[in-house]
């Protein structure tokens, strides 16, 4: 792996969020039930370890009891010019979809068109492109 890869610990929601990315982004996913691993610290049924691969790379799991889940402030995870701009819009529509757009995706005065959004599952996204991609 050549940069840090997101991995959420989600409350229980893991397979939802996974496959909710999974249909945002594209991509593989591959998910791993406590079972699978073979843990007794929560549901048998409950994601140990799940990983979206393709272009945009999200992995996460459900928190065991006790565990801390996700929660952010501060944070953006940022997909800058990482892909052409009717894709990026795409994206940004979906995560849209049941989340809350902080600032619509458009240009913007210094000649770049970015965005954000939160999606339902409490990721801050930052999505845009230069004006010439």
């Amino acid at each position: 792996m050549t940069a840090p890869q997101i991995y959420v610990l989600f409350p229980g929601t893991a397979r939802e969020a996974l496959g909710f990315y999974a249909e945002v982004f594209g991509g593989e996913l591959s998910l791993f039930t406590y079972r699978d691993f073979g843990r007794e610290d929560g549901p048998a049924d409950a994601i140990a370890h799940g990983v979206l691969s393709g272009a945009v790379a999200v992995a996460g799991a459900d928190a065991a009891a006790g565990e801390a889940t996700f929660r952010s402030e501060g944070l953006m995870l940022s997909l800058l010019g990482t892909a052409e701009p009717a894709t990026l819009h795409q994206w940004f529509d979906r995560l849209a979809g049941s989340g809350r757009v902080v600032d619509p995706l458009g240009p913007k005065p210094w000649g770049a068109s970015d965005g954000q959004v939160i999606d339902r599952h409490g990721l801050h996204w930052l999505i845009g492109y230069e004006s010439g991609q």
